[in-house]
């Protein structure tokens, strides 16, 4: 567990997100090759936003994200900016998405994030109310 500790000027962390990523309309629009593309994409904006890329794939209407970051990352900037350069990326190399939406758009405005780590939130709980209260 103490692996998974990532260390920057004042903090040490171990946060991690599972991102989950809708098309538009839930449509059925990705191939294997598609989520092949969308895990590289992906991996290459991780290292630009200096998160770690634990894994990623998906089916043919979403996709999972699991990644660690670290505690100054703006989680909506990310998300916004992974959606948007993701959603261009693709329709530029996969010319039959241009036939699937009327307007260039790939992704549902919204999307699914929750933090995840080691314990469960009844381990953590029980941790903090063994704490030694000094007299």
């Amino acid at each position: 567990m103490k692996d998974d500790f990532v260390s920057s000027g004042r903090a040490i962390s171990d946060l991690k997100a599972h991102l989950v990523l809708t098309t538009k309309y839930r449509r059925k629009v990705f191939t294997g090759s598609m989520i092949e593309r969308l895990q590289t994409i992906i991996w290459e904006l991780c290292c630009k936003w200096d998160c770690k890329m634990i894994e990623v794939n998906g089916e043919a209407d979403h996709i999972h994200l699991l990644f660690q970051y670290y505690p100054q990352l703006e989680l909506p900037k990310f998300v916004g900016n992974l959606k948007s350069i993701t959603s261009r990326r693709l329709r530029n190399e996969f010319p039959e998405l241009a036939n699937v939406y009327k307007k260039s758009v790939l992704w549902n405005e919204s999307y699914f994030i929750a933090s995840c780590g080691g314990v469960t939130v009844s381990q953590l709980k029980e941790y903090v109310e063994n704490q030694k209260t000094p007299n």
